[in-house]
């Protein structure tokens, strides 16, 4: 299904998610040196992006998708995935991954966009009305705007 041009902003943040996780997936990580680095991209992506985005999600389009019984799980889920996440931000930030967790963290950011695109995206494309998911969009920029997302990590008027 064609993303509805609400929804295009996340959708476009998650491109630069899944970017990262394939770049991490075929680059080296045998040393401590290349296992840093790329600690320090998954830190500098979360920091201007990741974070404001797992934030809109929960205030903004989380609370909206709970309302259909049938997103509910998928929901929980998805609240559940973004602790996962953080939590390996964090252990990224702290500089202690391994080359194999870190492969552990693109695998589990790379499967949990997907799970938004495919299943909470689509869904809330089913269940949402037109005027809806537009109320829903500017609910999402309104978010990005109040909480200091750098300008240049999403354009939000494509």
């Amino acid at each position: 299904m064609l993303r509805d041009p609400s929804l295009a902003p996340l959708s476009r943040q998650h491109q630069h998610a899944l970017a990262l996780c394939v770049r991490i997936d075929r680059a080296p990580r045998s040393t401590v040196q290349e296992n840093a680095a790329w600690q320090k991209e998954i830190v500098r992506l979360y920091e201007q992006e990741i974070r404001f985005h797992f934030d809109a999600e929960e205030r903004v389009l989380f609370p909206a998708a709970a309302r259909f019984t049938e997103l509910c799980p998928l929901v929980d889920v998805l609240r559940g995935e973004h602790v996962g996440l953080r939590a390996e931000v964090a252990a990224a930030a702290e500089g202690n991954m391994t080359g194999p967790e870190l492969q552990d963290f693109a695998a589990h950011l790379s499967a949990h966009v997907r799970r938004e695109e495919r299943e909470l995206f689509e869904g809330m494309q089913k269940l949402f009305s037109a005027e809806e998911l537009a109320r829903l969009g500017a609910a999402v920029d309104a978010d990005f705007a109040a909480s200091g997302l750098p300008s240049d990590s999403c354009d939000l008027n494509r």
